[in-house]
């Protein structure tokens, strides 16, 4: 089991270190979705990676930093027997909390921040998708300093394509300057007051993201640039090369 306490000071030396305090940070990873593009019957994040669930890599990433005191995970009611069964030895390795999930992703971070509750100690809010397990932690760092700086800032990486606006039917199109887009990632990074806030002018209209959320109450999201191998899990070939980009960074760790 990962003592939050202990592993703050034993992994300071070996993370990248952000402005943030240590333990000010909620971690919520919403793991109540389907995966039905994955193909699979049961749930996509549990899923193989290297000997472990997609989804304890996603959290293992996060409860190493200091900065992140809990790590609070919506689930499907149908998971649970699997989160509590199987995977149990996981869960508590990480002291990760188990609340359940809603219908859908923005009433999953509801549930969650209602489990964060009045903890005076938690500034700050991380949202991590939990199908994304290649999060690097030089990106973790950068978007929590730029979370400290502006109250909201999310992981992004460039547009690298040429894209097209389409029109009359596909007959015709305009090419679209990249210059200025960015593909938003994962972990996105609000003080809690301003999340709690965009969730209590939240109506019902739908929200790809937190950070479309926050943008609705009128508060400015930055955006750091991230690695754009923080791909989200998706499609089973997704899998394969989230294999292939951990066999590589381990390579390079060892010097291979």
């Amino acid at each position: 089991m990962i003592d939050r306490k202990s592993a703050s000071a034993a992994t300071r030396l070996n993370t990248t270190r952000s402005t943030l305090p240590d333990r000010s940070v909620a971690a919520i990873l919403p793991a109540a979705g389907s995966g039905s593009r994955f193909g699979s019957s049961e749930n996509k994040l549990f899923a193989i990676l290297r000997g472990e669930p997609i989804w304890f890599h996603s959290a293992r990433k996060l409860a190493l930093r200091p900065e992140v005191a809990r790590i609070i995970m919506p689930i499907a009611k149908k998971d649970r027997p699997a989160f509590e069964g199987r995977f149990a030895a996981l869960v508590a390795e990480l002291n990760i909390e188990l609340v359940e999930g809603g219908a859908d992703r923005t009433a999953s971070v509801r549930s969650a921040l209602d489990a964060i509750g009045d903890d005076s100690s938690i500034r700050f809010v991380a949202i991590h998708d939990a199908a994304r397990p290649l999060v690097r932690d030089v990106d973790l760092a950068a978007v929590f300093t730029k979370s400290e700086q502006t109250g909201a800032a999310i992981l992004g990486a460039p547009v690298s394509a040429t894209l097209k606006r389409v029109f009359n039917n596909g007959k015709g199109s305009t090419t679209v300057d990249r210059a200025e887009l960015f593909t938003a990632l994962t972990p996105q990074v609000f003080r809690i007051d301003i999340l709690r806030n965009a969730y209590a002018r939240y109506r019902g209209r739908p929200a790809t993201d937190d950070a479309e959320l926050v943008e609705r109450s009128g508060h400015p999201v930055a955006v750091v640039s991230g690695s754009s191998d923080n791909l989200k899990i998706t499609l089973p070939e997704d899998l394969l090369i989230a294999e292939a980009i951990l066999s590589l960074n381990m390579q390079f760790e060892k010097g291979v």
